[in-house]
């Protein structure tokens, strides 16, 4: 069993974090400069020091420092002499940097038919109709045979979907040209924020992420300070990672400590607008994927920014300071104080507006799954660098990576896009060569059609449709039983690709 861990620390008690409740996720909460990212990052490197990968996003350009060696902050070292510990034995985390455009890391891909209809349509922002019609796209895609790897892909089949709408239609339904159009427009809109970067191969394996170095968890930090400016593709990005490790993880129950440790920084992100039935697949992967080994952290400024359905999965807590000048931060004092366990020694509400920087509420769970009594403690800072890592440190970091030359350079298989251009090209040199011999019958061609001959034009375009549907025919025959199975979140009702 895996030591405690001192987290916090007052003049009266100690709060420690017990390892085995890891995976019981856990919520970080405060107002912008209480210390919320100094105590993610604490716990980050905490994990990491037992021997737990960890992935966190780096909204602000600032958690990078944890690669790096702490030492020369009079904040930290005053901190420590104030709370009677002993200075900390200033070190970094083994490190993996990562980058959906591949400017700050390693690059981060995913293929269009494994992000699956549902997350590409809140990307896309789509409303209940064209996402049925993006369901058909993508069945049709996988009775074909043709994968959807990138935008191009998925382009090339609405556009051939929305040109033989009248054929698809018996067998799966209407088909709505302006569907068709909104989609090819939400296409347009994320591949303006960087979407088409994003979709591709490589695509990312999970495992790559979870890996140990001298018995110390990679830590993953994820450059989201650009990707912020498209927060749908960030939110739908995030929760493709969570159903990515709730498919590939067996099943394990209670651990003595976690597999891999997820936080969420500027969680209100994946919140914000999303449908009902979204908000569902969130609160089920956080409800079951606990007992794969994850456990789950969501930062943010505002517990009200959780829905309650998720908000109650959230055992371990952490709530720097509120500020309650509006009717709204009033609200989150409140929230927040009958979230935590009450302690008779403390009024919650009131304390929650008169914590200091690096001070917080603290309620961790104990060895039987109970939170404890919350108390008020000054977080223990990390021994890695506050603040940012350098250009030429993110160099070193990226050349000396275990993923190095792995994922740097896209490749663009065989796939819808060029089946269906080759099918086109095909087509039109048919054409092309029946008009051509058309024109060579010159008079007796004409002669025999008005003479009551069959039509020169009509047998080729008869021969044409034919050819394509034995062709059509053929291509899935030959692939029977290989239609790719995705859906996001697929496996939690029986799914697999």
């Amino acid at each position: 069993m895996a030591d405690p861990i001192l987290i916090g620390k007052s003049s009266l008690i100690d709060v420690n974090f017990l390892p085995q409740m890891g995976n019981r996720h856990g919520l970080i909460t405060g107002a912008t400069g209480t210390g919320k990212t100094v105590s993610l990052q604490a716990l980050a490197q905490h994990f990491s020091d037992i021997g737990v990968p960890v992935f966190m996003a780096d909204v602000k350009g600032d958690l990078a420092g944890i690669s790096q060696a702490g030492g020369g902050n009079e904040k930290v070292a005053a901190r420590m002499k104030d709370l009677g510990l002993p200075a900390l034995d200033y070190r970094g985390a083994p490190t993996t940097l990562w980058d959906v455009f591949g400017e700050k890391g390693h690059p981060v891909r995913a293929t269009i038919s494994d992000m699956g209809p549902l997350l590409l349509s809140r990307m896309l922002d789509l409303n209940d109709t064209q996402t049925g019609v993006l369901n058909m796209v993508f069945k049709i895609a996988d009775d074909n045979a043709m994968l959807l790897l990138d935008l191009k892909d998925l382009r090339a089949m609405l556009t051939y979907v929305g040109e033989n709408a009248k054929t698809f239609t018996t067998t799966y339904g209407n088909v709505s040209a302006a569907s068709i159009g909104a989609v090819q427009r939400g296409l347009l809109a994320i591949e303006e924020q960087g979407a088409s970067e994003f979709f591709g191969e490589p695509m990312l394996n999970i495992a790559d992420m979870m890996q140990t170095i001298g018995g110390k968890g990679v830590v993953n930090i994820l450059a989201a300070d650009k990707l912020m400016s498209s927060p749908r593709v960030y939110g739908a990005f995030l929760l493709w990672m969570l159903s990515e490790l709730f498919e590939t993880l067996p099943e394990v129950g209670d651990v003595e400590k976690p597999t891999f440790v997820f936080f969420f920084d500027e969680a209100h992100l994946l919140f914000n607008d999303a449908p009902k039935v979204l908000l569902e697949k969130i609160e089920q992967v956080v409800r079951l994927i606990r007992s794969k080994g994850v456990g789950v952290y969501f930062v943010t400024q505002n517990p009200i920014d959780i829905p309650d359905t998720v908000l109650g999965q959230l055992g371990n807590r952490v709530q720097h300071a509120l500020r309650a000048f509006t009717p709204r931060d009033q609200k989150a004092v409140q929230v927040a104080a009958t979230t935590m366990r009450e302690n008779p020694d403390l009024d919650i509400p009131s304390v929650i507006t008169e914590l200091g920087v690096g001070e917080a509420l603290v309620s961790t769970l104990d060895e039987k799954g109970r939170p404890s009594v919350t108390q008020r403690v000054f977080m223990i800072p990390p021994p890695s660098r506050l603040g940012i890592a350098s250009d030429a440190e993110r160099a070193l970091l990226i050349k000396n990576s275990i993923v190095a030359g792995v994922y740097d350079t896209p490749v663009d298989s065989e796939s819808a896009y060029e089946k269906l251009h080759a099918r086109a090209s095909a087509a039109q040199l048919e054409e092309a060569e029946a008009k051509k011999a058309e024109e060579s019958g010159g008079l007796l061609g004409s002669l025999g059609g008005l003479l009551g001959g069959t039509s020169t034009r009509k047998s080729r375009n008869d021969s044409l449709v034919e050819s394509m549907a034995k062709s059509t025919l053929r291509s899935v025959g030959s692939n029977l039983g290989r239609a790719i199975v995705r859906g996001v979140l697929g496996s939690l009702f029986g799914g697999k690709r």
